[in-house]
């Protein structure tokens, strides 16, 4: 590996899309930039975006991007960011993208990736020893298909030559702390000042606000009960062991889920697991099996007939990527909502 260049201002960032990639998470990490040259009336920043043929790139929401270039194109570039979204797990990568990153890499460039972009750079073997991190909703099927990769649940991680953030606005922290590094607090806080961002999170705040405000619910035994629901999602427990957990009788337990949740706890509990199976079966390749074992069915019969009770098809026909049809059954509004993608 050569040394790492020196680069002097203006610092160049290049973004890599990756068709479906996340608006939000995209325009969290450019902003901060284009702030950084305003506030300071200096170019302290210029950037680019490039995809491997140059071609527009539409975005989760549809809205597409003309890239200023090909992944070829990238040169003098300081950071290069991948940025992703829903599906990246489904996409074919082109050779020439993952192949281009490890050149870049090798050649003194720090590689990056927003929300699910982590996936690519993981694909391009590009986090052997770093420590990463993605969107929690890609978390667990991301650490059963790269098992070795040190992966975590964190906002952002900045390790070695590698950044990588979750999605949403976590890269917006992320490049608050980029540009503080290079420029000072001070700027910083100007630039959260100017985007109405209050405070800026640091690298280990956890990605996801507590069940507490997450369920809009304020009984602690009844959060309790749901943060072991969670937990244990391969070996489910009963509703017996549950409530003796927090120290409640099951009666007890079930009155606390009708008034609170309006259902009862083993419903929500099943559901809490078929979501997250539909993760493992839309982000993995894990087989139906080893998906339904692990999120605590008995045999891959039993966690086909609840699936599709659930979401009118059978996990396979959901890996396959086919429609629900128009008679699916309604999902109670009070259970957890299923994966709304990124």
């Amino acid at each position: 590996m050569v040394a790492a260049p020196e680069f002097n201002e203006p610092h160049h960032i290049a973004f890599i899309l990756v068709p479906n990639y996340s608006l939000i998470a995209f325009a969290s990490a450019l902003e901060p930039l284009r702030l950084a040259n305003l506030i300071s009336e200096r170019e302290l920043y210029t950037w680019s975006c490039h995809s491997p043929d140059g071609k527009a790139v539409k975005a989760s929401n549809g809205l597409a991007t003309q890239p200023d270039g090909t992944l070829d194109d990238i040169r003098n570039t300081e950071l290069a960011v991948v940025c992703a979204g829903i599906n990246v797990e489904r996409q074919e990568h082109p050779s020439a993208l993952l192949s281009r990153l490890r050149y870049l890499a090798t050649h003194g460039t720090r590689i990056g990736a927003i929300c699910t972009g982590t996936y690519v750079l993981a694909k391009a073997r590009l986090l052997n020893g770093c420590r990463c991190t993605i969107h929690w909703e890609s978390l667990r099927g991301f650490r059963e298909e790269f098992p070795d990769i040190d992966v975590t649940s964190e906002l952002f991680e900045i390790d070695h030559r590698r950044v990588t953030s979750a999605g949403g606005t976590a890269p917006l922290d992320m490049m608050l702390h980029y540009v503080a590094s290079q420029n000072g607090m001070s700027l910083a806080s100007s630039i959260a000042d100017m985007m109405m961002h209050h405070q800026i999170r640091a690298g280990d705040d956890p990605q996801r606000p507590n069940l507490r405000v997450r369920l809009g619910i304020s009984h602690p035994k009844l959060v309790a009960a749901i943060a072991l629901m969670e937990a244990d999602i391969e070996t489910p427990l009963s509703c017996s062991a549950l409530a003796a957990a927090v120290d409640l009788s099951s009666r007890q337990l079930e009155r606390l889920f009708a008034k609170h949740l309006a259902t009862t706890p083993m419903r929500y509990y099943l559901r809490l697991r078929l979501i997250q199976a539909r993760r493992l079966l839309t982000q993995t390749s894990l087989s139906v099996l080893r998906i339904g074992l692990g999120c605590g069915f008995a045999s891959a019969s039993h966690f086909s007939k609840c699936y599709r009770e659930q979401f009118n098809k059978t996990p396979s026909q959901e890996r396959a990527g086919q429609a629900c049809p128009s008679s699916a059954p309604a999902a109670a509004a009070a259970t957890p909502s299923p994966t709304a993608g990124i």
